[in-house]
């Protein structure tokens, strides 16, 4: 693995399976923080859930919102070849490349975060509420701080990956599918 300077950008020219269930998270997380800020600390247990979820999508590639998104006709940038119309959506799961990281590295610090603030001190859900900004932001610009450190430690992305050394440009998703 080696290191590398620049910014990494999703693409936003398009919505995409994977760019809306961003959004849909960190919408959850706003309200949830928000609710448990103000009404109920419990409600820190939706933010669990939106944690284990992510995790879940990770591990699995399965992803009920995607599901939905994809029942509804949105395209997928990183779903496996098989999820076509009338099928399940799938995250593809083949390696651990940069988008399929950011999954767990989310569900796990916002999981642990709100059981935080329901235990110790609701002032965890500040974190919570950070990564919930954070997703619409990288939802609404292609730009995720969490994104780039992984970038910049040398994790290889799917969505935009790199030119390869031949010069020719691949469909992000598919390293072994031409542009067209």
């Amino acid at each position: 693995m080696s290191f590398r300077s620049g910014l990494y950008v999703v693409p936003t020219d398009r919505w995409y399976i994977e760019r809306a269930v961003w959004l849909i998270a960190g919408i959850v997380l706003i309200v949830s923080t928000t609710v448990a800020v103000l009404y109920e600390p419990l409600a820190a247990l939706f933010i669990v859930a939106t944690g284990v979820a992510s995790i879940f999508v990770a591990l699995t590639g399965y992803c009920i919102v995607g599901n939905v998104l994809h029942r509804l006709g949105m395209p997928h940038a990183l779903g496996t070849r098989d999820s076509v119309p009338g099928r399940s959506y799938f995250m593809q799961t083949d390696r651990w490349y940069l988008e399929r990281r950011i999954y767990p590295i989310v569900g796990t610090n916002i999981a642990i975060a709100s059981i935080l603030s329901i235990v110790h001190s609701p002032w965890w859900l500040t974190f919570t509420a950070f990564v919930g900004v954070a997703m619409v932001w990288f939802a609404g610009t292609g730009f995720c701080i969490l994104a780039n450190v992984l970038y910049w430690s040398g994790v290889e992305p799917r969505l935009m990956p790199e030119k390869p050394r031949d010069g020719k440009q691949t469909v992000p998703g598919y390293a072994d599918q031409p542009a067209r």
